[in-house]
């Protein structure tokens, strides 16, 4: 797989800023066939930063109304990166 089509979009909510300000660790939106040594990869090379651990989730969709029956979102993959103390991702 791709490296670019590994990491489809980062993650930029309230939980995951405190997280890169803290413990510098970085969220993203991630192909749900990309494995962990493929995410770490990804990121290392698209960010030129070191990568020290990838853990995984699967999320599941939600329901939805649509019109007059239920629909479900679809399934996401999300992955917390840990990056080394001394890399930074400037995500905005």
């Amino acid at each position: 797989m791709d490296n670019i089509n590994v990491i489809i979009k980062p993650l930029v909510t309230e939980k995951s800023t405190h997280l890169q300000e803290s413990r510098n660790v970085y969220a993203f939106q991630v192909s749900s066939k990309a494995n962990k040594a493929q995410i770490r990869q990804a990121v290392e090379s698209i960010y030129n930063v070191r990568v020290l651990s990838v853990r995984t989730m699967n999320r599941k969709g939600k329901p939805r109304r649509s019109r007059f029956k239920m629909a479900h979102t679809s399934d996401w993959k999300r992955a917390i990166v840990t990056l080394d103390e001394n890399s930074r991702i400037e995500l905005y």
